[in-house]
């Protein structure tokens, strides 16, 4: 705004100095005029020329004035603006060091986030080495069976004690069981063997089309029953085992299948005396037999309670006998110490009388020593 009156005023000057030059060029072109009327005008003409001359001294006065009263505008802007500098410096210096602070926290926290994932991403490049081991593992039918196996043998051996099972036991017929558990008669020993049909499971979750589903449900069919005759056959013996055996599946998925949508199947499996069990179903069979055998040791230890019972009743009759015993004692003692009491007053009332002796006259004393009976001293005194 202080720009645009200086301009201003530059423009009134230039315009006051062209109406000098206008009015200077028409004094010369009436040069032929009458020397008076010159002489008026030239005098009119120094007399605007004054006021020209006065009122451009006023305007470089207030220019002037203006400058300085601009500087100072300025410097008091220029005060100011170093100020807000200096406020903004500060601020933003202090919003840099938290900012800094800020960042070297979260960076902190972002490492040990990115090493939680480094370890987790470990873990599971492990468990994707095992699982690609446990695949091949069980592509093997031997392995396979030996991971049912070693699956039966954990759950066994981690529920029942060890007389109550045996692993890899030979039969009376010669056959060998994955595990005999040990019961007494009834119901008898159970044999519990492990069975892994994975490939027809897979086979019958990998078919494409309605024909081959229904080849591989057939397929699974046969294998679950024919391992449940096997068992039947082998492993359910007349007077040596129990009436029925148990088949191990060591997966939850085929127990699942199973159950789920071969009904038919299970069925037969009761009919042949053979439970299937997984190792949820498993796991609870085994804590019922645990109870069946701390049963049935109770009562194979009835027999000596019911004696060391006989044996406790003799004692306590004994134990009586003392007692009364004690008491007769303990009476006769009574007894004596009633007696002892007597003759401790007897002597204490003689040393009583010794006292008195002491004291009274000889007349007296025979009195003391004997004392006569009431009827004869009312008679003396009378």
């Amino acid at each position: 705004m202080i720009i645009d009156q200086n301009m201003m005023i530059l423009i009134a000057m230039g315009v006051i100095a062209l109406l000098l030059c206008v009015v200077l060029f028409v004094i010369n072109n009436r040069s032929k005029v009458d020397s008076a009327q010159r002489l008026d005008a030239t005098e009119k003409a120094q007399e605007q020329i004054s006021v020209i001359m006065q009122a451009n001294a006023a305007l470089e006065s207030r220019i002037k004035t203006m400058s300085e009263v601009h500087s100072s505008q300025q410097e008091k802007m220029q005060n100011t603006l170093d100020k807000r500098l200096d406020n903004v410096s500060v601020r933003l210096g202090e919003s840099l060091e938290k900012s800094t602070e800020t960042t070297g926290k979260s960076l902190g926290e972002l490492k040990e986030r990115l090493a939680v994932i480094d370890q987790a991403q470990k873990n599971i490049t492990d468990l994707s080495g095992q699982m690609v081991g446990l695949q091949d593992i069980l592509s093997n039918k031997q392995a396979r069976g030996a991971f049912g196996e070693i699956q039966l043998n954990d759950l066994v051996s981690s529920i029942l004690p060890p007389s109550a099972y045996e692993f890899q036991a030979t039969m009376e017929n010669g056959k060998r069981a994955d595990c005999l558990i040990k019961l007494p008669n009834p119901p008898g020993s159970i044999v519990v063997d492990a069975k892994f049909p994975l490939e027809s499971y897979h086979r019958l979750h990998n078919a494409e089309n309605e024909t081959e589903f229904k080849k591989a449900q057939s397929f699974f069919k046969a294998d679950i029953l024919k391992h449940v005759k096997d068992i039947s056959e082998k492993y359910i013996i007349n007077g040596v085992t129990a009436e029925s055996a148990l088949m191990f599946l060591p997966s939850e998925a085929v127990y699942a299948e199973l159950h789920s949508n071969f009904s038919d199947v299970v069925e037969k499996s009761y009919r042949a005396k053979v439970w299937i069990v997984s190792p949820t179903t498993l796991m609870a069979t085994l804590n019922t037999v645990r109870a069946v055998l701390k049963d049935a040791r109770m009562r194979e230890q009835a027999g000596i309670i019911q004696k060391h019972v006989a044996t406790l009743f003799d004692d306590v009759e004994r134990l009586d006998e003392r007692v009364e015993k004690l008491r007769t004692h303990f009476d006769r003692a009574n007894k004596d110490i009633d007696l002892i009491s007597t003759s401790s007053r007897k002597i204490t009332s003689k040393i009583d009388v010794i006292e008195k002796i002491q004291m009274e006259e000889e007349g007296k004393v025979e009195d003391a020593i004997e004392p006569k009976p009431a009827s004869q001293t009312k008679l003396l005194i009378d």
